[in-house]
């Protein structure tokens, strides 16, 4: 049976349908292939519990010939949108699930009520309850990390400054200065500020109001490049944006921060990971330093 996975928008959301992918290659015979966006095409294609990646495109056309040769029998979709639901329903895949929300879902013949908005578990255990539309006897638990590399941890300590996805809660650049410096002078861990092709003007503001040694890396060739990298650190410290997903691919320790709504927390957005290997912190819109002091200590007790 061939089996389409779909999750064509960003990284963060992209990681969060894994698990399906996980699930379905350790308990099932069937061939997975993964539909994703442009960006994630790269690393979808470096997982071995994917078969095969397909390049989500907006042309409906396009899209029909690259899904054409697969004779797809089943797909799960974790976000839909009209354009996608309308190209599978026109591939003629005869088991189309989806979650039951938008007008999208008038394409889709198994849809699951879900109610998402209420923020009863994360978003990839969402993703994992559509499994059950497929096949009720799945177990839906599978093997943590995600993926494992062969590295070795450094005592090295990775800053993302950057904003992405949910995130509307995270710390002001000068505080990801002043816990970089902390760590840079209480500690014998490097320190690591890393960039992204989005992140010029915070690169920018700290390389302006750098006053310690760090290493500055921007200069990743692709998503696994990174991936890789964060790997091989003791903690990686970030918002909640698409680089904190990769980290919890490989079960790297993370100190987190998220918004203070509900939707936007962790009880959402947390990393695919075990937790105990998760720090995860909600911002409140006001807060001031007794705040910023608690995540400072919880900080350095990780790195010692």
């Amino acid at each position: 049976m061939n089996i389409l996975i779909t999750r064509h928008d960003k990284i963060g959301d992209f990681m969060t349908m894994l698990p399906v992918c996980k699930v379905l290659k350790e308990q099932t015979n069937h061939k997975i292939v993964m539909l994703v966006s442009k960006v994630n095409v790269a690393i979808a294609q470096k997982l071995d519990f994917i078969d095969d990646v397909i390049e989500y495109s907006e042309d409906t056309f396009t899209l029909l010939k690259r899904l054409a040769p697969y004779k797809f029998d089943v797909s799960i979709s974790g976000y839909i949108d009209v354009n996608l639901g309308f190209t599978l329903f026109l591939a003629r895949i005869p088991m189309r699930i989806a979650p039951a929300t938008k007008i999208a879902q008038i394409f889709f013949n198994n849809k699951v009520k879900q109610r998402r908005s209420k923020v009863e578990k994360t978003e990839w255990a969402y993703n994992l309850d559509l499994l059950k539309q497929f096949d009720n006897n799945l177990d839906l638990n599978f093997s943590k990390p995600l993926v494992s590399l062969d590295v070795k941890r450094e005592d090295r300590v990775i800053f993302h400054a950057g904003f992405g996805g949910s995130s509307d809660g995270n710390l002001t650049l000068d505080e990801y200065l002043t816990l970089a410096k902390k760590v840079s002078q209480d500690s014998d861990s490097e320190v690591v500020f890393c960039f992204g092709p989005d992140d010029k003007e915070t690169q920018e503001y700290i390389l302006k109001n750098l006053d310690f040694e760090a290493t500055i890396r921007d200069d990743f060739t692709s998503l696994w490049d990174y991936t890789t990298y964060i790997a091989t650190s003791k903690l990686f410290v970030s918002t909640s944006t698409g680089p904190m997903h990769l980290a919890g691919l490989t079960n790297t320790p993370t100190l987190s921060f998220f918004g203070s709504n509900l939707f936007a927390s962790s009880k959402r957005w947390a990393t695919i990971s075990d937790t105990k290997y998760q720090h995860n912190y909600e911002i409140p819109p006001n807060y001031g330093k007794e705040f910023y002091d608690i995540i400072e200590l919880k900080l350095m007790e990780i790195i010692k």
